[in-house]
């Protein structure tokens, strides 16, 4: 392995950066759910559908073992997460600086809420266990909801709010009570799978899940209720145009989230459907075999939104920038159809060009460069559309033949090893190590090409393999994560409205790879006809990514 340089890390730090702030959201929301389902939730339930008093206490203790173990576990992977965090900044600044100004950025905000974060979700983490071994103890109950008060005020120091002049107090207090909102929403979906989960195993548990899906239900209107009339001002707030709803990374992120949040209320619609119509006295098979299903698939969803609401956080609000805002034409032109370009210039080509331009005084236009990454898109969108047709085939034909689409994403992992940086190692001057480490975007290449060796070899397996069906589940987990890599993907530069036009199109990428894998955990887990409609949504996401691919045309400014 060769020797890194002194700033060989710094696209590592960078890239712990903006993943952490989604893991920050998620265990904030999974320790946050646990305390409400085990304090509002639990306690509403009526156990007289239970068999016999023992099986009622017995149940509701493990009810209230598992909210707490999820408790302490969401508090201490938040510790674990600001940690990670504030060293990644440190780095960057030590990176960028060439020296780290302790004092200076110890005396920052972020730093010091950030810090204190994390002291309180440790100290919520022991004494949500100490809790969990004395469970009727009302002022160790106190101890944790004063302590998890403390980790979400916290976190109103960590927003955009903070940063601005007009209406702090108002941003800060609205973002607040969002991220709270949009906590108790996620982590009470993650209590209703352990639930399930549970309960399959558990007749007294098992005839209690009508209710709980329906005491949740209502929970959670409240819970979107809340997001809307919190979410409404702030968007207003920091995108107050069409224009630049359309033309800035912010607003774009925005416009995602709000889909995100629509594909879940759908997704909870029927949820809160099927606990209707229980209360009514119409419940059915599905209530058991398809609604906790459509859970999970939630689940996906709501992870991909709370990923988009971190990354959120590190992009400018757009009414900071409105001179680097684009027109809707220059957005539609990424995305509008056009012959996909399959010549690509020689490797020798783009290092000459790329010489040559840094010698030349003024601005350049990157000619080569952009020949070579238009290649690199469009072949690759090439690569998807073609196995998305061979795959819908399969829904048709009852042939063996289509079950081997996914050997695609091996060829196309291939293709990327070695044409996604010219720059870097196997073709560029660049090392392997030096490189994967030195620069964030060749990182996030680097996991994509292995993600795609990866799926594609596990979902061959899976599809043709009898005893390795169990592989399947792999697949929508490990699309969800390219999907996340698609949303909190960046590309490093100076020219932020080319940066931003990359930008829309790896966020539509993202957001339909999170739908491809709520799309596929569905087909993997229904029974037909629905199994098929969702596996024919899956590929036909997969499709249209293939097909943003196949248009990319990068911006030369």
């Amino acid at each position: 392995m060769p020797t890194l340089a002194t700033g060989g890390l710094e696209g590592l730090a960078n890239f712990l950066d903006d993943f952490m702030g989604g893991v920050e959201l998620i265990s904030f929301s999974i320790a946050l759910g646990a305390l409400i389902w085990v304090r509002l939730v639990l306690p509403q339930l009526d156990r007289s559908t239970t068999p016999a008093e023992s099986d009622q206490e017995a149940s509701m203790s493990t009810l209230i073992g598992h909210g707490l173990r999820w408790l302490y576990l969401g508090a201490y992977v938040l510790a674990v997460s600001h940690a990670i965090a504030l060293l990644a900044k440190a780095w960057v600044l030590q990176e960028t600086l060439g020296h780290l100004p302790w004092a200076a950025y110890m005396g920052t905000t972020q730093f010091q809420a950030g810090f204190l974060r994390m002291l309180f979700s440790i100290g919520l983490g022991i004494a949500t266990q100490n809790l969990h071994r004395h469970p009727q103890d009302p002022i160790r109950w106190r101890v944790v909801m004063g302590l998890m008060a403390a980790v979400a005020l916290c976190g109103a120091w960590l927003t955009h709010g903070v940063g601005r002049f007009e209406n702090r107090e108002m941003l800060m207090l609205f973002t607040l009570i969002h991220q709270i909102a949009g906590a108790v929403w996620f982590g009470g979906v993650v209590q209703l799978i352990v639930f399930w989960r549970v309960a399959r195993h558990s007749p007294p548990l098992r005839s209690l899940w009508p209710q709980v899906l329906r005491r949740f239900s209502s929970l959670g209107l409240i819970a979107v209720a809340t997001l809307l009339f919190t979410g409404l001002p702030l968007a207003w707030s920091y995108v107050n145009s069409l224009t630049a709803l359309i033309g800035t990374g912010y607003g774009s992120l925005l416009l995602t989230k709000v889909v995100l949040l629509a594909v879940a209320l759908g997704l909870a619609w029927l949820n809160y459907r099927a606990g209707k119509r229980w209360e009514k006295g119409h419940s059915g098979p599905a209530l058991h075999r398809t609604i906790p299903h459509i859970i999970e698939a939630e689940s996906f969803i709501l992870v991909s939104l709370l990923f988009v609401a971190a990354t959120l956080s590190s992009q400018p609000p757009a009414v900071d920038i409105p001179h680097l805002t684009v027109s809707p034409a220059e957005v539609w032109n990424m995305f509008s159809p056009k012959w996909p370009q399959l010549t690509s210039p020689t490797h020798e080509e783009l290092l000459i060009g790329e010489v040559q331009r840094a010698t030349i005084v003024g601005k350049e236009p990157p000619i080569a460069a952009s020949a070579w990454s238009n290649f690199n898109h469009n072949v690759s969108g090439l690569f998807l559309t073609v196995m998305a047709l061979i795959g819908l085939i399969g829904y048709f034909r009852k042939t063996p033949w289509p079950r081997y689409w996914p050997a695609g994403f091996i060829g196309l992992g291939i293709f990327l090893f070695f044409r996604s940086d010219a720059q870097a190692w196997p073709l560029g001057p660049l090392g392997f190590w030096e490189s994967t480490f030195s620069d964030g975007e060749i990182l996030q290449h680097r996991i994509a090409t292995l993600l795609a060796f990866v799926l594609g070899s596990l979902e061959i397996r899976a599809r043709t393999n009898p005893n390795a069906r169990h592989l399947r589940y792999m697949f929508p987990i490990l699309c969800a994560f390219g999907g996340i890599l698609l949303l909190t993907h960046s590309h490093a530069g100076f020219e932020l409205k080319t940066e931003y036009l990359i930008q829309s199109t790896h966020t539509v990428m993202g957001l339909l790879a999170a739908l491809m894998a709520a799309s596929r955990w569905l087909e993997l887990k229904l029974e037909p006809p629905a199994a098929t409609w969702a596996g024919i949504a899956a590929i036909g996401s997969m499709g249209l990514i293939g097909l943003i691919l196949m248009f990319y045309d990068e911006p030369i400014y």
